[in-house]
């Protein structure tokens, strides 16, 4: 069996590839956008199809064995017999995107063993480019990334009715910061040290987790359900139930609070 490329060759392609797709993003960026709606839900635009179609097609011209899972690519199961498998957002905060707020980036990470190796996230508008490879830490905009320290009250940003429905005693340790639509750099935000933590709904995807959730890792903080285990990536199925992200310092206690929303929510709700 042919060996692998070394990760970082892997990341380097990473960043070739993921500067110029932001680029394309950018181009079409307070402009004129042709929007419309998966499944009446959802909103995806011309720039979203474009930067996807260009970094399926760098990527996979380098590195033709991996598999590919993208928003905005039709799955297919020809991916699962991939050793490597690039999981992509072209625009992830696609919403924001249309909004011109500058709270979208491009998410692109490489999974191996249904765990994240490679990650790479680019916030243009904010000029932010995270980087990282399993086991070598994680950088901003080349900078080493320092390990997350502890802060009280607790930052938390999650959408309202998860806020309104945590139990008083953890909710009386938080400062609640607004949510972040892209989920990809709200969770970068932890590792960044913005926030200290984040809760999830249910119905999150692999390719709005998977290069942030290895960036929080190397930041020694992590992604869990609600059971406290790290979800998979790259399975046959890439959606998510209820989650968690934070610092190591937050995290049990996080999960405990999650839990207890998530059971007090009617699933219209938590949805």
């Amino acid at each position: 069996m042919t060996d692998l490329p070394f990760l970082q060759d892997d990341l380097d392609l990473l960043r070739f590839a993921g500067a110029r797709a932001a680029a394309i993003a950018m181009r079409h960026f307070n402009t004129k956008l042709d929007v419309r709606w998966k499944d009446g839900l959802s909103p995806v635009t011309n720039a979203d199809m474009e930067v996807d179609d260009y970094l399926k097609q760098t990527l996979l011209a380098a590195r033709p064995a991996y598999g590919w899972l993208s928003e905005e690519t039709a799955d297919s199961p020809e991916r699962l017999s991939a050793r490597r498998t690039f999981v992509v957002d072209p625009i992830d905060g696609t919403r924001a995107f249309i909004a011109g707020k500058d709270v979208w980036c491009v998410s692109i990470a490489i999974v191996e063993n249904n765990r994240s190796v490679a990650g790479y996230l680019n916030c243009p508008v904010r000029k932010e480019e995270f980087t990282s490879t399993a086991g070598s830490g994680a950088r901003l905009n080349g900078k080493p990334m320092a390990e997350l320290a502890q802060h009280q009250p607790i930052r938390l940003s999650a959408a309202k009715p998860l806020l309104a429905a945590l139990p008083t005693a953890f909710a009386a340790k938080c400062a609640f910061r607004p949510n972040v639509p892209s989920l990809a750099y709200r969770i970068a935000m932890i590792a960044a040290g913005a926030l200290d933590g984040t809760i999830v709904k249910p119905n999150s995807h692999d390719w709005d987790l998977a290069a942030s959730e290895l960036i929080l890792r190397e930041c020694g903080g992590a992604l869990y359900d609600l059971q406290g285990a790290t979800p998979p990536f790259a399975t046959a199925n890439p959606a998510h139930g209820g989650l968690v992200a934070g610092s190591s310092h937050v995290l049990s206690a996080l999960v405990d609070a999650a839990k207890f929303a998530a059971s007090a929510l009617s699933p219209a709700v938590a949805s």
